[in-house]
């Protein structure tokens, strides 16, 4: 798996890292290496649980054995699939935005190597997520996926993120996201399948909106509302 140089703390240093990752990410909901530092040390119930539904599945137990992860070299050929499919969209939302697949940090506080991989799949499936679910990486797409998070892994960190983005949003953001999306998140994310026992990589070929229905996506209503992102 993918390595970053792992940090083994006790009990204390944990809750420090955890308190000061999560008053860093409430004063930047997109700093990236406090979230998922906050993420590793107050998610180890939260993945051991998601580890276990992954071992009763078909899907879930395929990428546990084959470990894949969503790096250029291991995704790069969606940028050549067709328009209408799953990839080519993936790699719409990837090229517009200039993100790359190999920026998401590595995981450094969590000890066993499987549950480490765990939390590694779902930092790098979350662009996925945005795919299907049509959402931007402006705030109000940002605050709405980490609802749909918590509803499928219930990481506390996706709370603390909700709390610290809604805190940023002005009156009108604040409207839209809780007449409109945080209750559509809240739904979505039931309705859904187990999205951790999705091996995306197997479906980039399929047409989007086949894989939406497969796995009972319900995209975001007027998505457009939300500004660019």
């Amino acid at each position: 798996m993918l390595k970053g140089a792992h940090i083994r703390l006790n009990g204390w240093q944990q809750a420090a890292v955890a308190l000061g990752s999560a008053f860093g990410a409430l004063l930047d909901p997109k700093g990236a290496d406090l979230i998922a530092a906050l993420g590793e040390t107050t998610g180890k119930p939260a993945f051991q649980r998601v580890l276990e539904r992954m071992k009763k599945n078909p899907q879930g137990r395929a990428i546990l054995f084959e470990r894949p992860h969503v790096i250029s070299t291991n995704v790069g050929h969606a940028w050549d699939l067709p328009e209408n499919t799953f990839g080519a969209a993936y790699a719409s939302f990837m090229g517009s935005r200039n993100f790359s697949p190999d920026e998401r940090p590595p995981v450094r506080f969590i000890d066993t190597d499987e549950l480490a991989y765990v939390a590694t799949r779902a930092r790098q499936v979350h662009d996925f997520w945005h795919v299907l679910f049509g959402l931007p990486t402006n705030l109000i797409g940002e605050s709405a996926l980490k609802v749909i998070e918590f509803e499928q892994m219930l990481l506390p960190m996706c709370l603390l993120s909700v709390i610290g983005g809604t805190a940023r949003f002005n009156d009108k953001q604040r409207g839209l996201f809780y007449q409109h999306y945080f209750p559509w998140a809240m739904w979505a994310g039931l309705q859904c399948t187990d999205l951790m026992c999705v091996y995306y990589e197997r479906h980039f070929d399929e047409d989007l909106e086949d894989v939406r229905r497969k796995w009972g996506i319900i995209p975001a209503p007027a998505a457009r509302q939300m500004g660019d992102g």
